[in-house]
């Protein structure tokens, strides 16, 4: 991953765009990571990505899962004091 400074984007945007097309590239703000630039293509790719709890919720996935939670029986408890 590219890291550039903000005061590089401001001088040079172009080079930054050439630099996001090879992957994400990090922009700092007095020395601390504060933005990020990619592609479109790569925006969108991530945007695409679904979490675990939205795939557990797709019937099509059900049988798929194997789980077998503890009962809670079986774990420990915090001491009454």
């Amino acid at each position: 991953m590219t890291t550039i400074t903000s005061r590089e984007l401001n001088q040079d945007v172009s080079a930054a765009k050439r630099a996001a097309r090879d992957g994400a590239v990090t922009i700092t703000d007095r020395g601390e990571p504060a933005f990020v630039l990619m592609s479109i293509e790569e925006y969108r790719r991530l945007s695409e990505r679904r979490s675990v709890a939205e795939i557990l919720r797709m019937p099509e996935h059900c049988g798929d899962i194997d789980f077998e939670p503890e009962s809670l029986a079986d774990v420990p408890r915090a001491a009454d004091l």
